[in-house]
């Protein structure tokens, strides 16, 4: 079935969401339909168009500052599964993290003390700071400043055409 692309009362795009939700959203009387889809859901007594753009009738303010989740998958993509170590790149199974201060030395598990590793030079850092190992990382780890978008990113690949005027805000428009 149609996913409905959920737009604030500013028309600014919020999330995606099931059509079941949009429904529920609709005969709550929270939202108004800008585009709808040609098919329709049936009940006993009457039917509706599925709604393929949702606006808020009152406006929801956002949260600017997400936190990133701190984990093996998020320590990875953030340094592109790359070996901070000897610039390599890796398929997730052939790496691992190192702490850059070993936890022994006071390191802690932190954005800022944890790197994606290669475990040949994992185990050749050993507990070692990476200057006695005769390493230099290749950039400093910080802490990223994106979310993980990887749900919207592939709905955004065959997202409806009713969608890209509202999806698209911050692209160039042509002259």
């Amino acid at each position: 079935m149609q996913s409905t692309l959920l737009l604030n009362a500013s028309f600014e795009p919020l999330k995606i969401i099931s059509w079941q939700r949009a429904i529920t959203l609709l005969f709550a009387g929270k939202v108004e339909v800008i585009e709808e889809y040609s098919k329709e859901i049936h009940s006993v007594t009457f039917s509706v168009k599925l709604p393929s753009i949702l606006r808020l009738l009152k406006y929801v303010k956002v949260k600017k500052s997400r936190i990133v989740k701190f984990s093996r998958a998020n320590i990875y993509a953030r340094d592109k599964y790359t070996c901070q170590y000897c610039s390599t790149a890796f398929r997730s199974e052939e790496l691992t993290f190192d702490h850059v201060i070993p936890v022994s030395r006071g390191g802690t598990k932190s954005w800022e003390n944890i790197v994606t590793s290669c475990i040949d030079c994992n185990r050749r850092k050993g507990g070692q700071m990476p200057s006695e190992a005769g390493m230099r990382l290749i950039q400093k780890p910080t802490e990223p400043r994106w979310v993980p978008s990887l749900s919207l990113t592939l709905v955004f690949k065959n997202a409806p055409e009713s969608w890209r005027d509202y999806l698209y805000w911050n692209v160039e428009l042509d002259t």
